[in-house]
């Protein structure tokens, strides 16, 4: 594989390029990023800061890709962005470093489809195989797991837990924690059920889709508070590891709440 940038391309001869790269006319890359193998900047793409790049990643015009994070607190500390293998990465996409006060290292995983103008915020962890469609509003800090669709226009906000294959319908405001398999939508946004047509599409058998949807009817049940119940759960459900994956969710906690049904009040924490 060569490399090919194009004479219009602005690239600092610091920057530290894989084989095979792609740099269209336009671009910028700085001293401090790294390209893997394979990666392609298609034109008016601007990567700066110490910015990683996995190999094969696509990224699309007018993309800003690790300039300095939207936070007031940061004082030009030397963090950092990461970005996964096998990526694609639209137009007008921007993806922010880390802070100080929050670890000092934006990180987004392999295979991720981020779509226009979405947004990554600082401090962000982003997981594997998940796509941000059109105008995604990610603040900092959030926690997004494997495998998650965050429909278009959709604003997560900051410290907010994405579970592993959940799905965030258009235009939500997601508040609070989303459980693993669940689906949110409206604004604010509620819990609506579980993800049934992903689970489907990413071969659950039915067996463990009828388990996990008769775990969550017992899980957002209105009786008991939400500790109670989990416990309960986990006592039904003890050699079932998918809704333990969900249990384990709700127990670690985190700064937010946890996304209920419009029929079941706040639970205790």
């Amino acid at each position: 594989m060569s490399t090919s940038i194009h004479p219009m391309a602005i690239v600092d001869p610091s920057a530290k390029l894989g084989a095979g790269i792609k740099i269209g006319p336009f671009c910028t890359v700085g001293p401090d990023v790294a390209l893997g193998d394979g990666v392609e900047l298609i034109s008016h793409v601007v990567v700066a800061g110490r910015t990683t790049i996995g190999p094969r990643t696509k990224i699309y015009p007018f993309a800003s890709i690790g300039h300095p994070p939207q936070d007031l607190k940061y004082k030009g500390e030397p963090s950092t962005l990461t970005i996964g293998a096998d990526c694609v990465i639209r137009e007008g996409v921007t993806m922010n470093p880390g802070t100080e006060g929050g670890g000092m290292k934006t990180v987004i995983g392999d295979r991720g489809l981020f779509l226009a103008n979405s947004h990554v915020g600082h401090d962000s962890v982003i997981g594997n195989n998940v796509i941000f469609s059109n105008n995604v509003m990610c603040a900092g800090h959030v926690t997004v797991g494997d495998f998650v669709i965050v429909s278009g226009g959709t604003g997560l906000q900051q410290f907010v837990r994405i579970g592993d294959h959940a799905f965030i319908g258009g235009g939500s405001g997601v508040l609070l924690d989303v459980i693993p398999f669940g689906m949110v939508r409206d604004n604010p946004a509620h819990l609506a059920g579980l993800n049934l047509v992903g689970l489907k599409r990413r071969g659950f058998s039915r067996e463990q889709i009828h388990e996990l949807r008769r775990a969550y009817r017992l899980l957002f049940a209105d009786e008991g508070t939400l500790s109670e119940r989990v416990e309960d759960v986990a006592a039904e459900f003890a050699e079932h590891p998918l809704i333990h994956e969900i249990l384990d969710f709700i127990r670690a906690g985190g700064d937010r709440g946890i996304s209920v049904p419009r029929d079941v009040n706040a639970p205790e924490r």
